[in-house]
């Protein structure tokens, strides 16, 4: 990657979305032939013509500039399954794919080759913040996996899912303790609810206030788990509240939705995951009546492609396809806050990034239109939701640094990566007896 120069001049996009409506026109706040200027990685001016002196200048004429994408849903090691059990539900693909690797073990380096690959996915299709929802099977898979974030460049909160293991909380306030620095910006303590297990869940749910971190769990993403009354367990176990972020929400009742907007929670949708393994179709309009504020996550090994574009497109399609109704939310303006703005909001990080407003950190995209697959140009906001593909990203900003510059990564060996990870994927599935296919 790029060092960061002091002040930097996005100059002359075709569009800019800065998804403050504030700062342009309509919902998304758009303005045409518009300039971004950055000092020591911040935001300080948007508009037109603005001066550049003692500034590095970057011509983005007839390019699309907009805020990067914020992954609020993800499991970054798991770039080593990916292609496992494509015909399972989410319940036999736990089993198969996760469970099992993790009882076989994996170690630190086979940890960072996997997080480190999905990381150069996640920068491709746009992604400058990720939430890694990590499993952090032992203390050795937790160093790998916060090596590999670092080294990535990308923003990133950290996910520490809590279980029984007593180094669990000396570990939980290590990764606590880093926070602020190589671009670890928040901490989630993690757990899955269940009402035969409140005891713990209060525990971990203490741990997160303790630590003034998030508190994230996977919420109904399968019909099954309707049987652990985890809603329940969450209210029992005073985990209901602002920094409950619940991940998937797709089997919730009417009166579950009242009580998560009530209790000003957040919801993380993961359309793409969903379809992948038949869980259903997250009730995202209704989550939204209820005021929950939403987010978009990629989910790891089971959206098997990293795509932010095809994760709109999806969260759009599939509330139109259940209800009949062309004008349901998400619409295309929608989709873009939610991927962006939205996605800042359920991390807490919206005074910090989500869109191009001065006294942000500069993260940015900038996207070729021209692309075969996008141009001609009819409604280039509609389009990014129904047209694009990664393929279009041709630079990325973090804090003002460049992590991708005319479609190439900066500062690391794509190749090397690759073949790291799949050495490690195969390492690990001869190690439950299997053949690589």
């Amino acid at each position: 990657m790029d060092a960061s120069p002091e002040r930097l001049l996005i100059r002359r996009a075709a569009l800019l979305v800065t998804v403050d409506p504030e700062l342009g026109h309509g919902p998304l706040g758009t303005l045409e032939h518009a300039d971004v200027l950055i000092d020591q990685g911040v935001i300080v001016g948007v508009g037109h013509d603005l001066e550049a002196t003692g500034a590095t200048v970057v011509d983005v004429s007839g390019r699309i500039v907009m805020p990067g994408f914020v992954d609020t849903h993800d499991h970054l090691w798991q770039s080593l399954i990916r292609g496992c059990r494509t015909d399972g539900n989410v319940l036999e693909w736990l089993n198969d794919c996760v469970f099992s690797v993790a009882g076989a073990g994996l170690s630190e380096d086979e940890v960072r080759a996997g997080v480190r690959l999905s990381t150069l996915g996640l920068v491709h299709t746009g992604v400058t913040t990720v939430l890694d929802w990590s499993h952090s099977f032992t203390p050795a898979f937790v160093r790998g996996n916060l090596a590999a974030l670092a080294e990535s460049g990308l923003r990133h909160v950290y996910g520490y899912y809590g279980n029984e293991r007593p180094e669990t909380l000396e570990d939980i306030s290590r990764v606590a303790s880093l926070v602020g620095p190589q671009g670890l910006v928040g901490l989630h303590v993690c757990s899955h609810p269940d009402i035969t297990q409140v005891a713990a869940l209060r525990g971990l749910a203490e741990v997160a206030a303790g630590l003034g971190a998030r508190f994230g769990v996977h919420l109904l993403e399968a019909a099954a788990q309707r049987e652990d009354r985890p809603v329940e367990a969450l209210v029992k176990a005073g985990a209901m509240g602002p920094s409950l972020v619940a991940d998937h929400a797709v089997h919730l009742d009417d009166d579950e939705i009242a009580a998560l907007g009530e209790a000003d929670a957040a919801v993380t949708h993961n359309p793409l995951s969903n379809m992948r393994l038949a869980s259903g179709i997250a009730p995202v309009p209704k989550l939204r009546e209820a005021g929950v504020r939403l987010g978009l996550g990629l989910d790891g090994g089971t959206n098997d492609v990293p795509d932010a574009f095809a994760t709109m497109r999806a969260a759009v399609g599939l509330q139109r396809a259940r209800s009949l109704d062309p004008q349901i939310y998400p619409g295309t303006a929608d989709a873009i806050r939610l991927a962006t703005m939205g996605g800042a909001e359920v991390l807490g990080l919206a005074e910090t990034i989500g869109s191009l407003t001065p006294g942000k950190q500069a993260d940015l995209i900038v996207l070729d239109p021209a692309w075969l697959g996008f141009a001609p140009r009819w409604d280039w906001p509609g389009q990014l939701v129904f047209s694009a593909q990664p393929q279009m990203v041709e630079s990325v900003y973090v804090g003002g640094r460049a992590l991708m510059r005319g479609g190439r990564l900066l500062g690391v060996d794509a190749a090397e990566v690759t073949a790291a990870a799949t050495a490690a994927s195969v390492t690990l599935q001869r190690r439950i007896g299997r053949t690589p296919a």
